[in-house]
């Protein structure tokens, strides 16, 4: 379980990373919605294409951290953080500060790795 103080420090870090998350996401709206570029070079056009292509998977994988950020900060609500979800265990707080998202300690997410690795997933 959780101090209160670590609490406030993962519901901090999360809320920071959400914020910082989302406002990259309103700057590429804003710029990809200006439509002021005009390249009447084809090749131009094409490095334009190929920059904001690479930028939206760059969003999308962001998107999908912002998803894991809001269930991680309503599992903080909930005081089920930080307790791994496949053997109910505490996670630790190097794992938790590696990576706040996680929903399972060291040994399960091993565990899920090497089963995902016989399958060949």
């Amino acid at each position: 379980m959780l101090s209160k103080k670590n609490q406030d420090y993962f519901r901090a870090l999360l809320t920071e990373k959400l914020n910082a998350l989302l406002e990259e996401a309103n700057k590429t709206v804003v710029g990809m919605t200006d439509h002021g570029e005009t390249f009447p070079d084809p090749t131009d056009r094409a490095t334009l294409e190929s920059e904001r292509n690479f930028t939206l998977r760059i969003r999308d994988r962001e998107r999908k951290l912002i998803t894991k950020i809001k269930e991680a900060l309503k599992r903080l609500d909930q005081g089920t953080f930080g307790i791994c979800e496949e053997c109910g265990e505490d996670i630790s707080d190097e794992r938790l500060r590696a990576r706040p998202v996680t929903t399972l300690c060291i040994n399960c997410k091993k565990k899920q790795e090497n089963e995902e690795r016989l399958k060949g997933i």
